[in-house]
Order: C-alpha cells, then structure tokens, then sequence
C-alpha cells in the first residue's frame, strides 16, 4: 500500500500525497467506532526519526509514540511503543514480557513480521497479534499518536483507545536517548 501512495505522491509532485488513502489501521479504528483524527506530513527518506515527525505535526515529542518489534528468548515477537524522545529499555522490556533477554528485530525482518516498513509499523491491524507494550507515560495524554501504517501519516486518539484495541500492557519501557 505504501508504494501506491509513494506513487501518487511523487505524481503530485510531493513526497506527501494530497489524499490519503484508508489504511488498514484507520478501517480498524472505524469498525470499531473509536474516535480518531488522522494528521499527514512529508516524508524526508532520509530522515525517518519519530522526533521529526512529532515536529512535522506539532506535538511534542512525548506525545508522539514510536512502534518497536522485539523478540524476547522466551515470549517470541512482540511490539514495544515508546515515546519519540525516548529509546526502548530493553532490560525493562524483558522483564514485563517475562522473558531473560529480549532485543530488537533486524530492519529486514520487520516488513515480513508486522506487514508494514520502517516509519510506519503500528500495532494496529498488525499483520499478525503480537503481545503489545505500551510506555506508561502514554496514559497522561489526552491524545498520542501512533503511526496510521505508512509513512506520512499519523493517527490522534485517546490512549485509553489504543490500550484497548491493541490489547496493550502498560508498563515503564522508555528511557532517556542516551548521548
């Protein structure tokens, strides 16, 4: 699907399509009556950083949540959304999966587990339902906003929302960037 909007994108003459078309997270959140709003903004290929997607739609970064896959020595595959400011504590993870050691997914394994590229994983309508841990810090906005399943646009709604739809467990996950 992201290749289609890439296309029509570059057609336009933008990196950012001018009409964005459904995604399989957007259907979802539909069928399921959850409120949301969806909010587009270019995409630099170059720059895939959450921190400049947060800008590009004026939230600050603590508001705006990355999708991470993992996989865990015990628990197998599972999905870690953290703050775009912060980076995954793998130790934390570990501990709230259950697993000794857990670390994250090569690049090249990502599309083939989740369904969908680097810059816009997402938990919702994952390709299959992998565990999901949640930041806990998440639950102090309003609103956050998580990738919509391609890149250039992201979906606004309540935390509450997501916890339920995606079966998320809350937990402390994040840690400052380090450097």
């Amino acid at each position: 699907m992201l290749d289609a909007v890439e296309a029509k994108a570059k057609a336009a003459g933008s990196l950012t399509p001018l009409k964005i078309d459904k995604t399989n997270a957007v259907r979802l959140l539909e069928r399921r009556a959850i409120a949301f709003e969806l909010r587009d903004y270019e995409v630099d290929p170059e720059d895939l950083a959450a921190e400049g997607v947060a800008r590009k739609i004026g939230l600050p970064c603590e508001q705006v949540f990355k999708t991470l896959v993992a996989r865990g020595d015990k628990q197998g595959v599972c999905l870690a959304v953290v703050p775009a400011d912060c980076e995954l504590d793998l130790k934390a993870l570990a501990r709230a999966t259950g697993d000794k050691k857990v670390d994250t997914v090569a690049l090249k394994e990502v599309e083939p587990l989740t369904g969908y590229i680097r810059g816009g994983v997402t938990a919702l309508a994952c390709k299959k339902a992998y565990p999901v841990y949640l930041e806990e810090t998440a639950e102090l906005f309003d609103v956050i906003s998580v990738s919509a399943g391609v890149r250039g646009v992201q979906i606004l709604l309540a935390p509450g929302d997501y916890i339920r739809i995606v079966a998320a467990t809350v937990a402390a996950i994040a840690k400052p960037k380090s450097g």
